[in-house]
This record gives structure tokens, sequence and C-alpha cells, in this order.
């Protein structure tokens, strides 16, 4: 999740622990506990394929959290003044730090909150900025400022309302994989690798893609949709086309679970990670490989490609299929550059 959003949930769940002996200084150092893990933004891998991969790695993983709390904690009460005993202390800094990866894991992007052991968590239930989530966290932060006398109870209200929500996001997205089984049955996008994320902002309307040899399927669905139909539209997702696949490709392969479309542009093979983005707006796009002099490809140390500015006229249609206007499918989809469409219904 943004960083604004890990930095409430911190401060947050800093004054849920604290109690009545919760105070703003607590709030904050609960806020930069929320936000530490993601300073490994800050670490170079070297290129940007190493730097997605490797992003929510040994920082986000539980097994090392654990003993560093315990570490931070000591040292808390060692140095600094607080009226906390140990055992809360310990308490309010593991659940800030654990928190904040355990959040990330519900999100499209993956987590891996067992590192060093090759798991990565990805439940892919809600997006990486959602009001409806922080909102709630933001505003009794805000109350429990002016009624201190309050502050753990008006933080734990927020905390219940955001996690509530994050329950729904879960509950919303077993509903769609629900609608989605039913919708391929007997068709033949049945038993295909399946990807289901949210959309923007919001757990209503959800991104759907079916990977089918070098076609990919996208569609939209929404909880609000009269007909549960689902329009695919079909694009090329290419091939790999050299007999030796690079090891940084190889590595975002994995990472995207084969959700990847291959593409030569001029004399540059690239590879896009599917999952993240939406249609057109695909930001993780990387070259891999050039054309030489010799007409020869050549492995390259992977560039990131500038992505895709979102182009406004789509965002009123995007707000009108969250509404269950499923006549807008192919503008948002870009219809004119498809091949194909397949209504699973029909």
């Amino acid at each position: 999740m943004d960083s604004v959003t890990q930095a409430a949930l911190g401060a947050t769940v800093a004054a849920v622990v604290a109690g009545k002996k919760c105070t703003p200084k607590v709030l904050l150092a609960g806020a930069t506990l929320g936000t530490l893990p993601d300073l490994d933004v800050f670490i170079g891998y070297g290129d940007p394929v190493s730097d997605m991969v490797k992003h929510r790695g040994f920082s986000h993983s539980l097994l090392v959290l654990l003993p560093f709390a315990s570490i931070l904690a000591w040292g808390w009460q060692r140095y600094m003044a607080t009226r906390l005993t140990f055992p809360r202390l310990w308490l309010l800094v593991t659940a800030c730090l654990l928190t904040h990866p355990v959040l990330d894991g519900f999100t499209s992007y993956g987590t891996q909150l067992f590192w060093p052991l090759d798991v990565s968590v990805a439940i892919s239930s809600i997006f990486i900025i959602d009001p409806l989530y922080t909102v709630p966290l933001l505003v009794m932060l805000s109350a429990s400022l002016l009624w201190r006398e309050k502050m753990a109870r008006l933080c734990g209200i927020g905390l219940t309302i955001s996690t509530l929500y994050l329950v729904w996001s879960v509950v919303a997205l077993n509903l769609v994989e629900s609608r989605i089984a039913a919708d391929v049955k007997d068709t033949p996008l049945e038993n295909k690798p399946i990807f289901i994320a949210p959309t923007p902002f919001n757990t209503v309307l959800w991104r759907v893609v079916v990977l089918d040899g070098d076609t990919y399927w996208e569609g939209l669905t929404s909880l609000l949709d009269d007909n549960t139909a689902i329009d695919f539209i079909s694009k090329e997702r290419g091939q790999w086309p050299l007999a030796d696949k690079p090891d940084h490709l190889v590595m975002l392969e994995k990472f995207t679970r084969q959700f990847v479309k291959y593409r030569q542009i001029d004399n540059t093979l690239t590879a896009t990670d599917l999952r993240l983005g939406m249609v057109d707006y695909l930001p993780f796009r990387f070259v891999f490989a050039k054309l030489g002099a010799d007409q020869q490809w050549q492995a390259l140390v992977p560039e990131q490609l500038d992505a895709a500015r979102v182009r406004p006229k789509h965002l009123p249609a995007l707000w009108l299929r969250l509404l269950g206007n499923q006549d807008i499918n192919a503008d948002l989809c870009h219809v004119k550059e498809c091949t194909e469409t397949i209504n699973t219904h029909s």
C-alpha cells in the first residue's frame, strides 16, 4: 500500500496498543514504524527488474521483523523515556512493523512474508491505493488529536472500520472468483490461468486476465452488473523469440506467475507485467534485448520503459463501468487494437 496508508495504519495500531497511555508522540512513533519496511526502496539491486522483484523482500519478512522489533523495543526502553512497560512496548513495535507487510500481502504486487523462503503472498483483493481503507484511519487519527483523552478509542474505531473493509475486499474477491468460474465453464477459457485484481481505488469493479498461449483475454466485471457475463477481449501476448531466456526475464516470469506479454518494439525485445495496471496502462515494461549491427539479438541489462499516461477521457468511462454500465467495455479496453472478442455466455 501507499506510504500515507502505512503511516496512518502504524499510528492507529500504536494508539490502540498504547491505550490510555497514548500521546501524540506515540502516534508519531507508530507512523514512523509503519513506514519503516518500505525503506528498502532506497536499496538498488543493479537493474529495474531486480529492484521490482526484490522489493518487499527481507524488509517485509515476518521472520526478520519479529527479532528486529525486539531489538527496537529494547533500545527504545533503554535510551528513550516511555511510560509503557516493556511487554506493552514490544507489542506496540511488533504490531506496527508486522501490520505493514501483512496489509501489503492483500495487494497484487506480491510480498515475501517468509523471506528467505521463496514464498510470495499476493491475495490481490485491494488496490495499492484505496481511499475507503485509508480515510477512516486518517479521520479518526485527526479526531484523536482533538480529543486526546479518547485517542485509543477513536483510533480503535478507525482501525475496526478499515479492517472490516479489508475483510469485505476478500469477500468481494471470492464473489468475483465464483462469477468468473461459472462464466468460463464449458468455454475455451476454462482451466486457463486467471488473474483477478480490483481496478484503481475501489473493490467493486474488477479486472480479469486469462492466459491462452500466445493470446491473453482481458475483461471487466462489476459487482453492480445486472448481466454477469464478461465480454473478454483478446490481445496478442506473444512469445519470447530467442532460444535462450535472460536470467532477469526468468526472474520476471516467476515473479508474475507467467503473466507476461512479449513484444518487439523497433529493434528491441520487451516484456511487460500484465498484472499491475490495466488495459494499455501497464507500467512495468522492460527491454531485455537489442538488435545489434550484425542483426543478432544481444541481451542487455534490463531497462524500464516509460509508462503510458492515463487518458483523461477514460476516467469517466471507468466510473460508469463501475456502476454497471456494460456498454462502454470496448472504449475502456481499446477494442480497435484487439483481434477478437468473446462472450462466455454466447
